[in-house]
């Protein structure tokens, strides 16, 4: 039988950073990460610390919407 939404969804998670700085003339875009979530354990946006290869460091990548 069919269960109706599944728990796993796919979520894009966004600089903030480079997003909220906006994109300047030497960096040619934005980290994006695709990973996983599960709706059920965690309802609200997710936020990871993940290495941003234009800013060159570890900042927080939010989801953002697809």
């Amino acid at each position: 039988m069919a269960k109706g939404k599944d728990a796993r969804v796919t979520v894009i998670l966004e600089c903030a950073s480079c997003v909220r700085n906006g994109v300047s003339k030497e960096s040619t875009g934005i980290s994006r990460y695709i990973t996983q979530k599960n709706r059920h354990n965690t309802p609200s946006r997710l936020e990871l610390r993940k290495f941003c290869p234009y800013c060159y460091k570890h900042t927080i990548h939010g989801e953002i919407k697809k």
